[in-house]
C-alpha cells in the first residue's frame, strides 16, 4: 500500500501539525474544516508558527485547504483520511458516516484522538470498515515530538496497520508504536499518572512548588519545566479534562483514580481563572513590581504568591541512585515518586502492551523523558529497588522479577522498530570507556562519541574524548535531546571569577586542537547531530569529514549573544565555505562581510533546508527524518568511505583593513540606531577584525593555525572583560540576552 496522498479533517493546532509535518515529507495534502477561511487561517498559522511547524516555509505549497461541505471530494483520491476534530463523539460519528461514503476503496482511516477508545469511535461501521480504522495518536507539536501510537483492535487488517506504521517510520520520522485500544494508551497513560504521582506527593510532603520541579525535572531526567511548570504549559483547565476523561474510562481498582480526585486549590485556580500560561498565571505567574516583570510563585498552602526561588539541590547529572538515596526531603520525594511511577507502569504489562519496554519508548518519544520506568528501575538496580520498596502485590511483573532477582531483566531496547539504533548498538559495545563529560562506546570497525553532561556542553573532557577516540572511524552522535548547545559557560566562568585566565585559553587552545584533529584525523570523522548544535556543538560538527543531520536541529554560531566570538575555528571554516563561492572570487570582500553578518547576528537554521543557504550544512550532507536512522546512515557513511583520505589544509587569503572598514560602517550604523550599544560594538570590532584576517592583505596566504589566533585573541581581550563576563552571567541566570 503506497500512501501518496493525505486529506486531514479539522484544522485546529494537531490537524495543523499533521497537515504540516506530511508537507515537510513532501506529501500532498489537503486540510478541511467548517469553512475554507479557517482552514486558510490554519495554513497561515503553519506558515508563520514559532518553534516552525515546517523545515522551510515553502514546504506550504504542500497543503490545499477547502471546506467539508464544497471539498469533500478531495476524500475520494486520498490514500489515508486522518480525523482531528473536536472531541466530540457524536461529531465524529458524523464525519466516519460521510468519509466512508466517500472514500475510495481500501483507504485507511484514522483518528487522532487522545482519550476516545477505537471501540467507540468505530461503533458504527461495518466489519469491512473497521479493518481500515485505527487511531494514530501525533503528539504536539508534530514535528518535533517523536512518538506516534498507532491503536489497533481485534478488527483491524493487520497487513495495513503494519504498512501504515512503516510509512509513518520512514517518510513521517516517528517512533511508532503500536498499541492496544485500551485508555490512555501508552503514553497518555503513564505520563500522566507520573504527572499526579509528582503533584500529589508534593501537596503531601509539603514541598515548594519550586522544590518539586528541581527535583522532578533534569535529576530525573525529565524536561526542565518540573511538574508544575508543566501543568501551566498544558493548561490546567485541561489538565482537569484529561483526569476526568481517565476517570469515567478505567476502572474503580485502577490506582489511578488515587492520584486523580480534584485538588481544592487546583479547582479555584481554574475557577479564578488562573489557568497557567494562557490564562492570568497558574502555579506560577508574572508579576510587575515597581515597575519590573517577577517571576511569582504560588505557595500550595496559604494559596499566596511570592517571589520564586531558585532552588539548587546540587545535582547536575541524572544520577537516580543517588538521588532516592540522599537522606532529605528532596531524596524522600525523588523515591516516592520514581516507585510509584515503576510500580504504576509495570502493573500495566501485559494488558496495555506485552513488550514493558514499549512503556519506555513512549516516554521517552512523547513526553521527552531521558529514562522510561523500566531503565530508572534498571539503574537503580533490582536488589536496590526491592530492598527498598514497600508493596506490590497483584503486580505480576514486580512479583516475577522479586523471584528472579536478574538485574539483566531489560533484554533489548527499542523493539518497536527495526532500525539499528544507537539505542540498541550501545549495548553491544566490544568496551565501554570514556569520561564525566562523554562515553566512547568501542566497536571492531568504528568507535561512537555521546556526550554526557547537562545539554551535552562541551568542556575538557568532551574534547578528551574525541581526541581519544579518533583510532579508528568515529562517529559523534547523542540519544539525548541535544547534540551540543556549546561550550559549557558555567565551566569558563569559574576560571573567570577567580581571574584564571590562562586556564581558559589552556581550554580553547586544547580545543582547537581537537577541532583540528577530528578534521584531518587519519580515520573519517562523522557528526549525527539532532536538537541543538549551537557555538562549540557547530564547531565540532563543522569540523567532521561527514555531516548525518536530522532534519529537526537547531544550528548556529551564537557567541556574539554572550559578549563571545567562536573560537574553536567557527569564524575559520564559515570563511572557507564562504570563500568558495563565485561571488567571493569576484569579490574580496564578499566572504568577510557575509560570515560577518551571519556571526554577528548570531543567525539560526531550524533545519537543514535553512541550514544549506548559510552554509552550516553542505549539500552533499545527509538529511534524515527518522532521528533512529541517523546511526544506520552515519555507520554507511563509514562503508562508503573505506578509501578515506584526510582533506589538505585550507589557506586563506583575506582583504584585511578593506573588508574591516565597511564591517565598521555597518557596526556605526547600527550603533548610531541604538541597535547594538556600547559593549556590542567592541565585540563586532573584534569580530570584524578576525573575519577580515586582521593585518593582512589579498596577496598575503594565511594558515589554519593564524585563524587559530585571531580567534583566540579576540575571545581573550573579550572574556576578560566586565561586560562580556556580565552577559554570560546573566545568560546562565535567565536563559535571556543581555544588551549592553
Amino acid at each position: 500500500m503506497e500512501i501518496k496522498k493525505v486529506v486531514v479533517i479539522g484544522s485546529g493546532t494537531m490537524g495543523s501539525g499533521i497537515a504540516a509535518h506530511l508537507c515537510n515529507a513532501n506529501i500532498p495534502v489537503t486540510l478541511l474544516d467548517l469553512k475554507t477561511e479557517i482552514s486558510e487561517q490554519a495554513r497561515d498559522r503553519i506558515h508563520k508558527s514559532k518553534p516552525p511547524l515546517l523545515l522551510n516555509k515553502s514546504k506550504i505549497n504542500n497543503i490545499k485547504v477547502g471546506n467539508i461541505l464544497d471539498n469533500f471530494d478531495e476524500v475520494k483520491e486520498a490514500d489515508w483520511v486522518v480525523e482531528a476534530v473536536v472531541e466530540r463523539i457524536d461529531i465524529k460519528h458524523d464525519i466516519y458516516q460521510k468519509i466512508f461514503k466517500e472514500r475510495k476503496k481500501g483507504a485507511i482511516v484514522s483518528s487522532n484522538t487522545s482519550s476516545i477508545p477505537i471501540k467507540v469511535l468505530s461503533q458504527h461501521l461495518s466489519e469491512e470498515e473497521k479493518k481500515d480504522f485505527c487511531i494514530t495518536h501525533f503528539f504536539n507539536p508534530v514535528r518535533y515530538m517523536g512518538l506516534l501510537e498507532i491503536v489497533k483492535n481485534e478488527n483491524n487488517n493487520l497487513e495495513k496497520i503494519n504498512a501504515l506504521k512503516n510509512f509513518c517510520e520512514t517518510e513521517l520520522g516517528k517512533g511508532v508504536i503500536v498499541c492496544n485500544d485500551t485508555p490512555g494508551f501508552l503514553g497518555n497513560r503513564v505520563g500522566v499518572y507520573a504527572m499526579q504521582i509528582a503533584m500529589t506527593e508534593a501537596f503531601k510532603m509539603k514541598l515548594s512548588i519550586e522544590e518539586a520541579d528541581a527535583i522532578f525535572g533534569r535529576p530525573m531526567g525529565i524536561p526542565k519545566t518540573g511538574i508544575f511548570g508543566l501543568y501551566d504549559l498544558i493548561g490546567i483547565d485541561l489538565m482537569a479534562d484529561v483526569l476526568k476523561s481517565f476517570i469515567k474510562e478505567l476502572p474503580e481498582t485502577d490506582k489511578f483514580h488515587q492520584v486523580a480526585r480534584e485538588i481544592p486549590l487546583v479547582k479555584k485556580l481554574i475557577e479564578t481563572g488562573y489557568t497557567g500560561r494562557k490564562g492570568k498565571g497558574g502555579f506560577y505567574r508574572v508579576n510587575k513590581t515597581d515597575g519590573k516583570k517577577v517571576m511569582e510563585a504560588l505557595n500550595l498552602e496559604t494559596a499566596k504568591y511570592s517571589p520564586s526561588k531558585k532552588i539548587n539541590i546540587k545535582s547536575e547529572k541524572v544520577d537516580l541512585k543517588s538521588l532516592i538515596n540522599r537522606d532529605d526531603k528532596y531524596g524522600k520525594y525523588a523515591w516516592s515518586v520514581i516507585s510509584k511511577i515503576i510500580k504504576y507502569a509495570s502493573s500495566l504489562v501485559p494488558d496495555i502492551t506485552k513488550e514493558f519496554n514499549d512503556i519506555d519508548e513512549a516516554m521517552r518519544l512523547g513526553f521527552n523523558w531521558a529514562k522510561g520506568p523500566f531503565e530508572m528501575l534498571e539503574e537503580i538496580g533490582v536488589a536496590n529497588f526491592f530492598n527498598k520498596i514497600d508493596e506490590y502485590q497483584d503486580n505480576n511483573f514486580l512479583e516475577n522479577l522479586a523471584k528472579t532477582k536478574d538485574e539483566n531483566f531489560y533484554g533489548e531496547r527499542q523493539k518497536y522498530t527495526d532500525i539499528e539504533t544507537l539505542g540498541k548498538v550501545k549495548k553491544t559495545a566490544t568496551s565501554i570507556d570514556g569520561n564525566n563529560s562523554a562515553q566512547i562506546y568501542r566497536f571492531k570497525d568504528y568507535n561512537v562519541v555521546e556526550f554526557t553532561t547537562k545539554a551535552n556542553a562541551l568542556d575538557y573532557d568532551s574534547m578528551d574524548a574525541l581526541k581519544k577516540a579518533t583510532d579508528k572511524p568515529l562517529i559523534i552522535i547523542n540519544e539525548s535531546m541535544q547534540f551540543s548547545a556549546g561550550v559549557n559557560l558555567s565551566y569558563t566562568m569559574d576560571f573567570a571569577n577567580k581571574n584564571d585566565f590562562k586556564s581558559i585559553e589552556k581550554f580553547i587552545r586544547y580545543f582547537q586542537e581537537t577541532c583540528k584533529h577530528l578534521k584531518y584525523s587519519d580515520h573519517p570523522v562523522i557528526s549525527a547531530p539532532s536538537g541543538l548544535t549551537l557555538g562549540g556543538g557547530f564547531e565540532v560538527m563543522v569540523h567532521s569529514n561527514f555531516v548525518a543531520s536530522h532534519t529537526n536541529i537547531v544550528v548556529g554560531l551564537v557567541e556574539t549573544i554572550v559578549g563571545l566570538i567562536p573560537a574553536g575555528g567557527g569564524c575559520k571554516e564559515m570563511l572557507a565555505r564562504w570563500l568558495d563561492t563565485d561571488e567571493a572570487r569576484k569579490d574580496p570582500n564578499y566572504a568577510s562581510l557575509k560570515v560577518f553578518d551571519i556571526i554577528g547576528y548570531g543567525k539560526t537554521a531550524t533545519s537543514p533546508v535553512e541550514a544549506e543557504p548559510l552554509k552550516y550544512l553542505k549539500p552533499e550532507d545527509k538529511r534524515i527524518m527518522n532521528r533512529n536512522s541517523l546511526l544506520e546512515v552515519s555507520k554507511k557513511i563509514i562503508e562508503d568511505n573505506r578509501d578515506f583520505k584526510a582533506p589538505s589544509e585550507t589557506k586563506f587569503n583575506l582583504p584585511g583593513n578593506t573588508a574591516k572598514e565597511e564591517m565598521i560602517k555597518i557596526l556605526e550604523k547600527l550603533y548610531n540606531d541604538k541597535i547594538i550599544l556600547d559593549h556590542g560594538m567592541i565585540v563586532g570590532i573584534e569580530l570584524a577584525n578576525v573575519l577580515s584576517g586582521g593585518d593582512t592583505s589579498i596577496d598575503k596566504t594565511l594558515s589554519e593555525e593564524d585563524l587559530f589566533k585571531l580567534e583566540l585573541g579576540a575571545f581573550m581581550k573579550l572574556i576578560k572583560t566586565k561586560e562580556t563576563q556580565d552577559r554570560i552571567k546573566h545568560t546562565l541566570l535567565t536563559g535571556k540576552p543581555l544588551i549592553n
